[in-house]
């Protein structure tokens, strides 16, 4: 199996590049690129004291689940470039890369243009940080966090299309309840994510899953980048919830109307 993943830099975004890479004949890994700073470098979030106090929670929780940035192994073919650049490069450029069994979109920008065209017509699997069509957008399992929403912390495994994060489900990703930090548990939720893409494509389930289309009329919230202010992040860091707080709520989940539901 050949497979291409449109990734970011992180530690989350190498890990799933080993992931799928670990099941792959042939594996492309496409990563743009952002500070591994944020909140200390200005870059897609803002530098600012609060910022610095948020993403080092997010760096520390990202490190325990992942481990620190690192090099990706020899077993994926690699290119790197700026983010926001994707849909700029030239299909030439990515050519060795558009010729894959399996493509897997994750923090990757916007795609838009013939790569969108090239990826929506081979049936690319975008992965969502978010349980959709609930939370959608930027940063969302924050929000439900910020919302008291802690049962909508989790990824969406959907079919690429045109619209932003709007294409057909074929399963929801949940992290396991556990007494842990909700940034921990943010991280786990982005872990079981990889763990449901690279199982399910490994067994072949992820082609025979019939995709569900979004029902917007359940969306809770639209978040945009600008949203998340230092005024919002911290507010949320004055009432974050315990690690108590977390386990009970995690155990009260309902996954009633959720797609095929992945809890690991």
């Amino acid at each position: 199996m050949r497979i291409t993943v449109f990734t970011g830099n992180q530690a989350r975004h190498v890990a799933l590049i080993e992931s799928l890479a670990s099941i792959a004949d042939e594996m492309f890994a496409i990563q743009e690129c952002t500070t591994i700073f944020p909140g200390q470098v200005d870059d897609f979030f803002r530098r600012s004291e609060t910022m610095q106090t948020y993403f080092r929670r997010v760096l520390s929780a990202e490190q325990l689940v992942f481990g620190q940035p690192q090099f990706v192994s020899n077993h994926a073919r690699q290119l790197a470039i700026r983010m926001g650049d994707l849909s700029m490069t030239s299909p030439s450029v990515l050519a060795p890369a558009l010729q894959s069994d399996v493509y897997v979109v994750f923090g990757a920008s916007y795609i838009k243009g013939p790569l969108c065209d090239h990826l929506v017509a081979n049936r690319a699997i975008n992965i969502h940080m978010g349980v959709s069509p609930y939370y959608r957008g930027s940063s969302t399992n924050f929000w439900a966090m910020y919302d008291d929403n802690p049962q909508y912390v989790g990824a969406t495994i959907h079919r690429l299309t045109a619209g932003l994060d709007s294409g057909p489900i074929l399963c929801h990703a949940f992290p396991k309840a556990e007494a842990a930090d909700p940034f921990i548990i943010g991280m786990k939720a982005v872990q079981s994510a990889h763990r449901a893409v690279v199982e399910h494509l490994n067994s072949g389930e992820l082609k025979r899953f019939e995709p569900v289309p979004q029902d917007r009329a359940k969306e809770i919230r639209y978040s945009r980048n600008a949203d998340f202010t230092d005024d919002v992040a911290a507010e949320y860091l004055g009432r974050i919830p315990t690690a108590a707080d977390m386990e009970r709520a995690l155990d009260e989940r309902d996954f009633e109307g959720m797609i095929r539901p992945f809890a690991a």
